[in-house]
C-alpha cells in the first residue's frame, strides 16, 4: 500500500484480571484505508483486544490512539462519536422494524433525532433517500420492506452493516462478521466488507482462514495474549511458530 498513515496503534496495551494477563503488551500498527485481520486460537486474547480498542474494557497498562488522538480514556460512545464503531455490538437492530425503518432510525443517531421515529414519521423524511441508497449497497433493496426479524441470517448481518455505515465510520470493527453464517452466505458478506472497505479501514477479527487470506491486507497473529507473528497471508501462514500454535492445532 502506497499510503503509510497509521490510523489506529496501540503502544504496549495491556489488560490483566487478576493475575491473568488476557492482553499483554501488544503493539499494534492499523495503516489506513487497509483491511486488518486479528487471528489465533481459542484464548489467544482476541476479544480482549477488540474490547479494549473498543472501549468496552478499560486498559491495565498502555496507550491506544486515534488519528494521532489520545483514545485510551475516552468512553465506546464517544469513540464512536470520533469514527471508531464496532459492528454488530453497536448497531441497533429492531426485529419489529422493516429493513428501511432500521437504516432510516440509525441515520438519524448522528443527527439527534435517535427518538424521533416513536414521534412523528414525517420527522425522518428526509433521510429517506438516504435510507434507500445504503439498502441498495448492502444488496438489500428487494428487503426494505422486510421485518429484520424474518430476514434470512446472512442479509441479517448485511442490515447490521448498513446500520453501522449509518454512523459513517473512518475505523469499522468487525467482531467475527462470519460467525454463524452458512457457506451460501459466506462469500456475500466477504464481498460487502471488501466494498465497504473501499473508503474506509477495516479491523477484523476472523476465524474463517480462506476469509482472511481473500480480504486481508494486514494480519496480526496472536497467541497467550501476545503478538506472535504479523504480516501478509502468505508470510504468517508459513511461520513456523503461526503452524505450531495455530493453523496446525486445528484451532479455528
Amino acid at each position: 500500500m502506497a499510503n503509510t498513515q497509521f490510523i489506529l496503534e496501540t503502544d504496549s496495551l495491556s489488560k490483566a484480571f487478576g493475575g491473568f494477563r488476557a492482553v499483554d503488551n501488544v503493539s499494534l500498527k492499523v495503516r489506513e484505508n487497509t483491511i486488518h485481520a486479528v487471528i489465533g486460537p481459542n484464548g489467544a486474547g482476541k476479544t480482549t483486544l477488540f474490547n479494549l480498542l473498543t472501549k468496552f474494557l478499560q486498559p491495565t497498562s498502555g496507550r491506544i490512539t486515534f488519528k494521532g488522538r489520545d483514545i485510551t480514556g475516552m468512553a465506546s460512545a464517544d469513540i464512536a462519536r470520533l469514527g471508531v464503531v464496532r459492528s454488530f455490538q453497536i448497531s441497533a437492530v429492531f426485529d419489529g422494524l422493516t429493513a428501511f425503518e432500521n437504516v432510516r432510525v440509525a441515520l438519524a443517531r448522528p443527527l439527534g433525532k435517535s427518538f424521533h421515529f416513536w414521534r412523528s414519521i414525517r420527522s425522518l423524511s428526509s433521510l429517506e433517500k438516504e435510507a434507500d441508497a445504503l439498502l441498495d449497497a448492502v444488496g438489500l433493496s428487494d428487503f426494505a420492506e422486510t421485518r429484520a426479524a424474518d430476514l434470512p441470517y446472512g442479509r441479517k448481518r448485511a442490515l447490521e452493516i448498513a446500520t453501522t455505515l449509518a454512523l459513517e465510520p473512518e475505523l469499522l470493527l468487525l467482531d467475527e462478521p462470519m460467525a454463524g453464517l452458512g457457506t451460501e452466505d459466506i462469500d456475500g458478506i466477504a464481498a460487502l466488507i471488501r466494498s465497504v472497505a473501499k473508503d474506509r479501514t477495516v479491523v477484523m477479527v476472523e476465524h474463517n482462514l480462506s476469509v482472511v487470506a481473500d480480504l486481508s491486507d494486514r494480519i496480526t497473529v496472536l497467541q497467550r495474549g501476545q503478538v506472535l507473528a504479523e504480516g501478509d497471508y502468505a508470510s504468517v501462514s508459513q511461520d513456523q511458530r503461526v503452524i505450531d500454535a495455530y493453523l496446525g492445532g486445528g484451532n479455528a
